[in-house]
């Protein structure tokens, strides 16, 4: 069967079609910087590679660019819509409603809608892409697979937050965790490397979004990212942990509004806020420039990674291996060396040599005879996405 796996981030959509159960990949793609006159749109398959510059206005324009190179009767991969079985979407917040992969019908629409306060740069457009999706692909099976899922496994003492009773009682204020499909990903890939389940294992996403997940006897235990996606690690324009009278300072002494307050921390934040640049390939270049602000915001980012390293380590009582993974993680050799220096305390200690190298594989970066694995392992979301729409799709299937 053909299962087509949309995954939409805060600026990007990627995408990958899957013959399964073999999990042969037939074409693969993303359109990156969404919103603006110069986005990319990258289509591969085994036989040619696509890209070009151009504008995409919003995650709607760029699911129809994707829709009409699958079509495309020169370059495409199918010859009809039907062909197209199953479609899994990431959707990054499943709050109190979701705690597992779900077939989308009305009801589940309207509850991804219901969060989108709580994750405004991604459930809309996870939302957008499922109903552009239904339109193009009418027959196929809508699946949604949540980023919070993973997390479920996290402790009373670890996701309640020190508010009233009530407010995490009866209105589920509470910490949530969200990249799950791909912190779930690579620490099972981990766990297989290390050959072992029991270990000790903190999984670094960065992207344009980031986060770290605390990760013992392959469950998760404790997450970077709480009751929205805006805490914890600074990111691309997300403000990451901030002292929470800094909202009622800009509220009083500076006369901004809820929603200007929430743009201002999700939206014009982080990185973006720091440097001008949310890209961090454009910040690392400016960086070698001699550029400040670029030099600090690049410490600040490591800086803060490296706290939680150290909360995650704390809280396992010990630490066999950390795992950068995701854009930043995967490819920024910069940012893993700030992030792993004077970190020997640990048992951290990189090779410099091959931090540098670069690879597809997964491979670990540390000296050797180093007590704590520097691994970097690439996150496949959109297969996981797939496997678990699926095994959905069989167990509905079988009980018809």
């Amino acid at each position: 069967m053909q299962v087509l796996v949309l995954n939409s981030g805060s600026s990007s959509l990627k995408f990958q079609l899957f013959s399964m159960p073999e999990e042969r990949i037939i074409c693969s793609g993303q359109v990156e910087r969404i919103g603006f006159e110069d986005a990319i749109f990258k289509f591969k398959t085994d036989k040619k590679t696509i890209e070009k510059i151009t504008p995409v206005e919003n995650h709607k324009a760029g699911l129809k660019l994707v829709a009409e190179q699958l079509l495309d009767k020169s370059e495409g991969v199918i010859k009809s819509p039907d062909d197209i079985e199953v479609v899994g979407h990431r959707v990054v917040h499943g709050g109190k409603y979701f705690s597992d992969t779900t077939i989308i019908n009305k009801d589940v629409k309207e509850k991804i809608k219901k969060l989108s306060s709580l994750a405004p740069l991604h459930n809309p457009p996870n939302l957008e892409g499922i109903e552009i999706a239904e339109e193009i692909f009418n027959n196929a099976v809508q699946v949604a697979v949540f980023d919070t899922a993973f997390h479920q496994s996290i402790p009373e003492h670890a996701y309640k937050y020190a508010i009233p009773n009530e407010y995490s009682e009866k209105h589920h204020i509470r910490l949530y965790g969200f990249h799950g499909t791909s912190h779930k990903y690579v620490s099972e890939k981990a766990i297989e490397y290390l050959g072992s389940k029991s270990s000790k294992i903190i999984t670094i996403h960065l992207g344009n979004g980031c986060s770290m997940t605390a990760i013992q006897e392959g469950k998760s235990i404790d997450h970077s990212l709480g009751f929205s996606p805006v805490g914890g690690l600074i990111m691309g324009t997300r403000s990451g942990d901030v002292d929470p009278s800094i909202i009622f300072h800009l509220a009083e002494r500076h006369g901004l509004n809820i929603k200007e307050i929430s743009n201002l921390l999700q939206k014009q934040s982080g990185m973006l806020g720091l440097t001008g640049y949310s890209d961090l390939r454009e910040i690392q270049t400016e960086a070698e420039k001699g550029n400040k602000k670029c030099l600090l915001a690049l410490e600040m980012n490591a800086y803060r990674i490296k706290k939680y390293i150290g909360s995650y380590a704390a809280i396992m009582n010990g630490l066999d291996a950390i795992v950068f993974t995701a854009g930043i993680g995967e490819n920024s050799a910069k940012i893993r060396e700030l992030v792993c220096q004077d970190m020997d305390y640990f048992g951290i200690d990189l090779d410099l040599d091959k931090n540098a190298s670069r690879s597809s594989e997964n491979r670990e970066i540390n000296k050797e005879n180093t007590k704590v694995k520097i691994l970097i392992i690439p996150t496949n979301e959109e297969l996981e996405i797939a496997k678990q729409s699926v095994k959905l799709f069989k167990n509905q299937a079988s009980l018809v």
